[in-house]
């Protein structure tokens, strides 16, 4: 009985150091690389394990890459991982590179990867260029008239470029200022109407993809459309600024006149105050004048006559301009 416990106790353990062995060596992948040619030995898996990197996701790729024909060291797979990137992306751009003619180192794949940027999709991209398609960009000819219009960007990957390069919006920016800038400097929008492609041709010749990750191959114009009068627009809003800069200004000169008038007036009522001051003061000067002896009852009455003497004569001046006014009405 003692024996047949311990029989069972001594197969429990090289069962349990079995499945630890199957379970912390990577035995199948490691019979599969074997099998595929290539050459990694027990303890570098297990190395990885204890470096923290699944053996699989630099394993499979190597396998990948020497089937493809392509010479790569399990260091520079293991170290793109540690670095953070992804090497079965970096192995598949590696072998479509390759299978298209287009030079392509690992290291530089590398770099593209770790910036961010697709690799794989950069080197399809190289293959079959990809189509832009920009939004309606707005532009004013000279006359005045708003242009509209859309463009498709055919651009092929710089895989030269793609390590600092500028993405699809920095495309699609200066294409739309080149678009701005052709349609501005048209006379009329009828010559942007009639000859569309006087705005690929002059956005082409322009080199937007200078510092780009992209190589611009055509921009064919989709559509163009018509927009507003913003001319018309401009003046209308320049002529009704005009027009309340002259109101103001005639507001201004209102109340200036206003203002001399008022002032005109206390002038007048100060005059007539001072006429006034001055007639209260004769009767005083007459009055001390006769007191005097330098004015006698004769001068007084002389004064008296010609006094009423002027009064009369203003009257029938005045009765003489009546009657002219009455005779020229009835006229």
């Amino acid at each position: 009985m003692p024996t047949e416990i311990m029989l069972i106790i001594v197969l429990g353990l090289v069962v349990v150091a079995f499945a630890i062995l199957f379970t912390f060596v990577p035995v199948m992948l490691w019979i599969s690389a074997w099998a595929a040619g290539v050459k990694v030995g027990i303890f570098t898996l297990v190395g990885m394990r204890l470096r923290r990197v699944i053996p699989h996701r630099v394993i499979n790729p190597l396998i990948k890459a020497v089937k493809a024909g392509l010479e790569l060291s399990i260091n520079k797979l293991e170290g793109h991982y540690l670095a953070g990137g992804n090497v079965d992306r970096v192995v598949n751009a590696l072998i479509a590179a390759q299978r298209a003619n287009i030079e392509l180192t690992f290291e530089r794949a590398a770099a593209i990867d770790l910036a961010g940027r697709d690799v794989l999709e950069a080197v399809q991209m190289s293959v079959n260029p990809k189509v832009i398609e920009t939004p309606f960009i707005a532009g004013v000819a000279m006359d005045g008239i708003e242009v509209k219009a859309k463009a498709r960007i055919t651009v092929r990957a710089n895989i030269d470029r793609l390590v600092g390069g500028a993405g699809e919006d920095t495309v699609i920016a200066r294409v739309g200022e080149g678009i701005v800038s052709t349609i501005g400097s048209a006379k009329t929008h009828k010559e942007v109407l009639e000859n569309p492609d006087m705005i690929s041709q002059t956005v082409l010749k322009k080199g937007l993809d200078s510092g780009t990750a992209f190589e611009i191959l055509s921009i064919d114009i989709a559509d163009i459309d018509i927009g507003k009068n913003i001319g018309a627009g401009l003046q209308t809003d320049q002529a009704e600024a005009d027009k309340k800069i002259a109101q103001a200004k005639a507001e201004e000169r209102r109340a200036m006149a206003v203002a001399r008038e008022q002032e005109m007036k206390a002038k007048v009522e100060e005059m007539r105050a001072k006429v006034v001051e001055a007639e209260a003061e004769v009767p005083l000067a007459m009055a001390e004048a006769f007191r005097s002896g330098n004015m006698g009852v004769m001068d007084y009455m002389n004064m008296k006559n010609v006094m009423a003497d002027t009064d009369m004569r203003e009257s029938i001046g005045k009765a003489t301009d009546d009657g002219k006014d009455d005779e020229n009405r009835r006229k």
